[in-house]
């Protein structure tokens, strides 16, 4: 160990055999590494060449799924409006039903009353004179028509004589002939 010079020499060598062992063994890694960059230039292209028209389609496709979507939607929308439409339709055909079940019921018993009404025999009719009953004792008995151009006088009636009598009856006038209510 007295000889630095010796250890030096020593050194170096050492240092180049590992050199020469590190180069031998990285060439095969290098030319590795080297057919990995090529491979890797080759991919590059290749997605270069590929990518953008890949993209395009993705992003065309987002699209179309975008406008089904809303064509979807819309066609909920339709279907729900079509839905509450006939919702709507058929509670007016249910109140149409029901009015129209009023309206049989009410015809029906419109019909049953003119049915007894004409069916039962009728009573004969009360005398009235201008819409008023007219007492027993002064209801007119059966006479022949007054005829105008006769100037004989007519025969008697039951008539009150006078206006002056508490029970005259004023007679209508001679346009419109009287009235004749009959009462239930």
């Amino acid at each position: 160990m007295t000889e630095p010079l010796f250890w030096l020499a020593f050194s170096l060598f050492l240092v180049a055999i590992s050199l020469t062992a590190v180069l031998v063994a990285a060439v095969p890694a290098l030319q590795e590494l080297a057919r990995a960059a090529r491979s890797a230039e080759k991919l590059f292209d290749t997605l270069a060449r590929e990518l953008p028209p890949t993209l395009d389609a993705i992003r065309l496709t987002g699209l179309e799924i975008s406008e089904l979507t809303e064509d979807v939607t819309e066609g909920v929308k339709n279907a729900g409006n079509v839905a509450r439409q006939v919702d709507d339709s058929m509670a007016e055909v249910r109140r149409q039903a029901r009015q129209a079940q009023r309206t049989r019921r009410s015809i029906t018993a419109g019909v049953k009353a003119a049915w007894k009404t004409f069916t039962r025999p009728s009573p004969p009719p009360k005398p009235t004179v201008l819409g008023q009953k007219v007492p027993e004792s002064l209801r007119p008995t059966p006479r022949p028509l007054l005829n105008l151009g006769d100037r004989t006088p007519p025969p008697t009636s039951s008539y009150p004589a006078s206006p002056s009598d508490e029970n005259w009856i004023t007679p209508p006038p001679p346009s419109q002939p009287p009235r004749s209510i009959q009462e239930p």
